[in-house]
């Protein structure tokens, strides 16, 4: 469906499509038989939003975050989050110099453009809180002065949703500033095979080339902000956002936040389509991932259930109804 009024339909440039399509094969070469999660991914990531991935261990959060790395030729930086983690372990720390005779500044793991933050639920909130002033700021202060964090900074952040012992649960309004979360699941029996047989305890992210470098990515991104939204368009995400909050169960429905960030996931799925114009289909198809962990569910510990909040949107997008 393309917007009303609008010139004559357009596709993005050529080198932008196949840079996508690079990215995507080339993260396919360390995440095998997963090409839902490493588009999901790439969606949140030239979306310029941040990736919170909830699944047992061993199927691929670490690689996944590392391949993309590779892939747009940034530095990628894993912190394993721990209870006795401050924010100065992440943000970074001044230091004495006595031959100087002044602090100078050690900068943290935040520095990076790729930050994998293993366990996010195993700190403090107050660690949770630095990092996440960081997703939204995208910059940092320490000793009061704020310093800026890499272009493209993304964060992939990780839980495991089967143990809690000695967790602390992000609250919604954290979980709110990632504009994705997903899960990977196992492979297919064919793809597990595939894994056994090269014979590597874990898939190997040396073999990922490197298709681009930062400012490539960057100009991706740029071209996802100039995917055109109609106002038919506007007016269906505004009505997926409301409903969520008189359904059923719900609590607390989609904030003014998420319908941005369901906006802007939507303009990057379009441009990995091969458009620049949103359709119906585009909102659909990642209306979940972008919304489900936004809702509060009644009677859920903490307001999370997570199958509950998805089913939500599948109900929701069968009744409100789509643009024409």
């Amino acid at each position: 469906m393309e917007p009303r009024g609008a010139r004559p339909a357009e596709v993005p440039d050529r080198g932008e499509l196949d840079l996508v399509e690079r990215l995507s094969t080339a993260v396919g070469i360390a995440l095998k038989g997963k090409p839902e999660t490493i588009r999901l991914g790439l969606t949140a990531l030239l979306a310029r939003g941040h990736l919170l991935v909830e699944d047992v261990p061993g199927v691929g959060k670490t690689t996944l975050a590392a391949a993309l790395a590779r892939a747009v030729g940034g530095r990628f930086v894993r912190v394993q989050f721990t209870s006795d983690m401050l924010p100065s372990d992440l943000i970074g720390v001044s230091v004495f110099d006595p031959q100087a005779r002044r602090f100078e500044f050690r900068p943290g793991p935040i520095f990076a453009n790729v930050v994998l933050a293993d366990e996010i639920n195993r700190t403090t909130p107050k660690t949770q809180s630095a990092l996440l002033e960081a997703m939204s700021e995208r910059r940092v202060s320490a000793d009061g002065v704020t310093r800026s964090l890499p272009d493209p900074f993304f964060v992939v952040a990780t839980q495991n949703p089967v143990e809690h012992h000695g967790t602390f649960p992000l609250p919604d309004s954290q979980l709110d500033r990632f504009l994705l979360r997903i899960d990977i699941g196992y492979p297919s029996p064919a793809d597990e095979r595939a894994i056994l047989a090269s014979d590597r305890a874990t898939r190997d992210v040396d073999e990922v080339p490197a298709v681009t470098e930062p400012e490539g990515l960057a100009l991706l991104q740029q071209a996802v902000e100039r995917v055109r939204a109609s106002e038919p368009m506007l007016d269906y995400v505004v009505a997926l956002a409301h409903a969520t909050r008189r359904a059923p169960g719900v609590s607390i429905g989609v904030s003014p936040r998420g319908s941005l960030a369901l906006l802007r996931a939507s303009r990057a799925t379009a441009l990995i389509a091969g458009r620049d114009y949103i359709v119906p289909d585009d909102v659909k198809e990642i209306a979940a991932p972008a919304l489900a962990h936004r809702l509060v569910m009644e009677g859920a510990e903490d307001g999370a259930d997570p199958e509950a909040a998805r089913e939500v949107i599948r109900e929701v997008l069968e009744t409100v109804p789509v643009p024409r």
